[in-house]
């Protein structure tokens, strides 16, 4: 069974930079691999992703403040957060999936505030 390990989050203040980072236990060649978040009260939703060939997409909220990147020998995406905001606060959690399988990692939180 796949594992995913998230790390990198923390508390930043408004304006400040986090580098989230997410280990799978095998290989994430030919996987869609992907960050979501969820703050309290609302529903997870979709941050960014990136495809197997490296197109990727963002939610309108994030588009020029955040990069998602992929190294699929080492098995790690990662998510570059610049300009964070008050409202990206929310526990983060990294996706890998494909049309059999969809597993997640167990969370990392967010926490931006002054």
């Amino acid at each position: 069974q796949v594992q995913l390990v998230e790390s990198g989050g923390g508390l930043v203040q408004p304006g400040g930079s986090l580098i989230l980072s997410c280990k799978v236990s095998g290989t994430i060649f030919g996987y869609v691999m992907g960050w979501y978040r969820q703050a309290p009260g609302k529903q997870r939703e979709l941050v960014a992703r990136i495809r197997t060939d490296g197109t990727t997409n963002y939610a309108d909220s994030v588009k020029g403040r955040f990069t998602i990147s992929r190294r699929n020998a080492e098995g790690t995406v990662s998510l570059q957060m610049n300009s964070l905001k008050p409202e990206d606060t929310a526990v983060y959690y990294c996706n890998l999936q494909d049309s059999r399988l969809s597993s997640w990692g167990q969370g990392t939180q967010v926490t931006v505030s002054s």
